[in-house]
């Protein structure tokens, strides 16, 4: 069945491949009417979307990010609607976020490098196309190499967490994610809840905090996680969202957009929840 709504998907802003322009213009093609652009701590990509957009009629922009943040578990993602990418307030913050992940990945590379796999730091830039560097950017360059066959290898075995190469960066706790995006008259809604270690006890300290969605409709989700995740939503009035988690990477679990989203009520909903 295919979708008219998909609230999560990256340009080369961040880890995608497309453009903001080749997105949209993938988008247009398909089903959907209602798309949101949510590249990882950054809304560079927003104006060059906005502008080709404007070009498709049958389709609307919600503007988006997605935010790293821990809890000690685990990484949680958090997604941001409805922010205003000139803020030069929050361009600053994201542009502290953007210094750590390029420290981080410099870091990476050096350890990668010390492990034997001969792959460049300026590579990893090239890459990475002037957004966002981050993690799928140096698996990429190992691909490259031969030295592994999909992004999934590399973090399993060498750049996830708990393997050689990984290291740490500094974070937001899950609740500061939330509030920073409140603070900025946002939209909160955590991403793909299934990827942390304990999601009811997660969501219910996120609602406390201003949570206001969560994905439950995602990617490969099964109809009984779906059921089980909508059902947890119910149990916190929070709005039960989600997309395809497009890279347009070709790995073997990606989901092209169009074929996963929230029901079309719950897309209005959210777009009613922006600026007026």
């Amino acid at each position: 069945m295919s979708a008219l709504i998909d609230l999560h998907m990256h340009t080369t802003l961040s880890d995608g491949t497309l453009s903001p322009t080749e997105l949209v213009r993938v988008l247009a093609a398909t089903t959907l009417r209602l798309v949101a652009i949510t590249d990882h701590d950054s809304l560079e990509g927003i104006a060059e979307a906005k502008r080709e957009i404007a070009n498709h009629p049958n389709l609307t922009l919600i503007p988006g990010i997605e935010l790293s943040s821990d809890d000690g578990d685990s990484e949680v993602h958090v997604l941001g609607y409805h922010l205003d990418e000139t803020d030069p307030e929050l361009h600053e913050i994201l542009a502290a976020f953007h210094r750590n992940r390029e420290g981080r990945g410099e870091i990476m590379v050096a350890k990668l490098n010390e492990l034997g796999f001969d792959i460049t730091w300026e590579r990893v830039v090239e890459i990475s196309q002037g957004g966002v560097i981050a993690r799928p950017h140096i698996a990429r360059a190992l691909m490259e190499k031969g030295y592994v066959s999909e992004m999934r290898e590399a973090f399993d075995k060498y750049i996830g967490r708990g393997m050689p190469a990984h290291i740490e960066r500094e974070k937001m706790t899950p609740v500061e994610a939330v509030q920073l995006i409140r603070r900025f008259g946002g939209v909160p809604v955590l991403a793909h809840p299934t990827y942390t270690v304990n999601p009811p006890a997660l969501v219910a300290s996120l609602a406390a905090a201003g949570l206001a969605g969560m994905e439950v409709y995602y990617k490969n989700y099964t109809p009984d996680v779906v059921a089980e995740l909508k059902a947890l939503a119910d149990r916190h009035n929070l709005l039960a969202l989600g997309g395809s988690d497009y890279h347009a990477s070709g790995e073997s679990d990606e989901v092209a957009p169009g074929l996963v989203g929230p029901p079309e009520e719950n897309g209005q909903r959210l777009l009613e929840m922006g600026p007026r």
